[in-house]
């Protein structure tokens, strides 16, 4: 395969999508929508990827560098909404003196496949031409350029506005997808006029240009894939389509999903086999999650780690978290970022974790607060445990060593050490440290009055009747 680079417009504002916002920068499935077109380019292992931004360009230009801090990315600039020919223009400068293939995208197409590129590329160097491009054959394709051929061969684009009646019959449609020699693309960018109906300076128009130099080469791509967004009820549905994708090749890889419709899972996700997904369960970018698995119904786990062999019960939010194999966590467990678990852990009910490094075995399974903990194997931590790590300006760390009993409605306040083997009472508020293999115990005498009730009652009766 030839040298690559590529062009991504991305400067369009997107009236339609009735938004504050630039188009590219809405996400579909957690990503903005550019970052789809993008990444399939560095896929392809292009060595420049110019994104041309118009329309909020520091905030695109943000977003994508966030998204691809190593890429090789160069930015243009383009001031004025002067039609794509225009847009491509922008990025000659960035691309000065490269010579090779020019793939040109568009930031609003998110479902473009990657093996539709390579036949693109392919097509190119089979055609031997200047141009090859994607077409794309629509039932009903009023307002999109049409595709005219002469015994076959392509020869030019026509926009719907500029067709005659019988150019407007024809079903095969410009996708706006192409790969173009750089030499020729410069120079033909340079002669293109906007001689159209909208005044506009077409990229179609190199379609023509490139026939008259040879044979122009093209790959035929499902109308879907090469669909953009307008408006957020495409963005929906291209979210749709996306998400299918994704959902049927983790099924085809070993894992089940109970309902399909309602698994929400990110690109980036990694998923074992023999893990089943529950019902409404979201999985979003930098998520891993081993083999024999299983996540329950209405979990969300956003870049976190799960090992083999762990089980999450419904509704549990794992955000940034490490977790261990063989764990059990939930339902309804909040794990934070800095969470990290051994193995055979069990989180319950209600239980938050928050920068606490769990130990092989321990348990804390009802309604526990464990923040800024370090935590030892084989712990049992009751109900209603707190730790007190924020004095209202600093954090404090809590640490318990192993073996650890902690008794159920004990608060432990930071800075703390329980050590090894040590058992705390409930209802405990431990301010000192433990030594290893103590009690701790902080209960006031309980004091018990015998037929106090009858008594109060009785005086509460003379009161009424006084």
């Amino acid at each position: 395969m030839s040298v690559l680079a590529a062009v991504v417009l991305c400067a369009g504002k997107g009236t339609r999508m009735k938004s504050e916002k630039a188009k590219v920068l809405h996400p579909i499935l957690g990503r903005p929508l550019c970052a789809y077109p993008l990444k399939r380019a560095l896929e392809l292992g292009a060595t420049s990827v110019v994104p041309v931004v118009g329309h909020q360009a520091e905030a695109v230009e943000k977003a994508v560098r966030g998204l691809f801090p190593d890429a090789p990315l160069r930015f243009a600039l383009q001031r004025e909404q002067r039609g794509t020919a225009d847009a491509v223009r922008s990025a000659e400068e960035a691309l000065k003196g490269y010579s090779g293939r020019v793939l040109i995208l568009y930031g609003d197409v998110p479902l473009l496949r990657r093996e539709t590129l390579e036949a693109l590329l392919a097509a190119h160097d089979q055609a031997g031409g200047k141009l090859a491009m994607v077409t794309t054959t629509l039932e009903d394709p009023t307002g999109y350029g049409r595709v005219i051929r002469d015994g076959g061969k392509v020869t030019r684009i026509v926009e719907h506005k500029d067709c005659t009646p019988e150019q407007r019959a024809v079903r095969e449609c410009n996708a706006g997808i192409y790969s173009v020699d750089a030499d020729f693309l410069w120079k033909a960018l340079a002669e293109i006029k906007p001689q159209n109906a909208q005044g506009e300076y077409y990229l179609t128009d190199l379609v023509e240009m490139a026939a008259k130099r040879g044979p122009v080469g093209s790959v035929e791509a499902d109308a879907t894939e090469t669909a953009g967004v307008n408006d957020r009820v495409e963005l929906a549905a291209r979210a749709r389509v996306l998400q299918q994708r994704i959902n049927e090749a983790h099924m085809r890889a070993g894992v089940s999903l109970q309902d399909p419709a309602t698994a929400y899972i990110e690109e980036g996700v990694t998923v074992g086999p023999d893990t089943e997904i529950g019902p409404s369960v979201t999985l979003a970018a930098g998520t891993v999650v081993g083999k024999g698995c299983t996540i329950g119904q209405g979990s969300v786990l956003h870049a976190s780690t799960v090992a083999d062999g762990t089980l999450i019960k419904p509704y549990s939010v794992l955000e940034e978290a490490r977790v261990g194999e063989r764990n059990v966590i939930g339902p309804f467990s909040r794990l934070r970022p800095g969470t990290e678990l051994a193995e055979d852990v069990h989180l319950g009910n209600f239980v938050e974790t928050k920068k606490a490094r769990i130990g092989k075995g321990s348990k804390a399974n009802h309604l526990t607060y464990l923040g800024d903990a370090v935590i030892g194997s084989g712990c049992n931590v009751g109900a209603g445990t707190i730790t007190c790590n924020y004095d209202g300006v600093n954090k404090h760390l809590t640490e318990l060593g192993d073996g650890v009993f902690i008794g159920s409605d004990t608060q432990l306040v930071a800075p703390v050490k329980v050590g090894d083997g040590s058992y705390v009472g409930a209802g405990t508020t431990v301010t000192k440290n433990v030594p290893p293999g103590s009690l701790a115990v902080s209960r006031t005498p309980q004091v018990t009055k015998e037929g106090w009730v009858a008594t109060k009652k009785a005086r509460q009766a003379k009161a009424r009747a006084g």
